[in-house]
């Protein structure tokens, strides 16, 4: 029963070995790309808050410049 779940007897594909090492690297590879656009998210949404709060500031009510 093993052997026709198996499909074969034998040891394992090299290329379906290959295979799922590079299927494996390209997984880490999208993780690390992930974390870092969400780092780049991050700054940037803190960003645009700050901007936000600069920009909430009514620069015509404020007090002229002492000269």
């Amino acid at each position: 029963m093993a052997k026709a779940l198996l499909g074969y007897v034998g040891g394992s594909d090299p290329r379906l070995l290959a295979e799922m090492r590079r299927l494996q690297q390209r997984v880490q590879d999208l993780e690390t790309e992930l974390v870092r656009i969400q780092a780049e998210n991050d700054a940037l949404t803190a960003a645009a808050s700050h901007d936000s709060l600069v920009e909430s500031i009514d620069a015509h009510q404020a007090e002229p410049a002492l000269t």
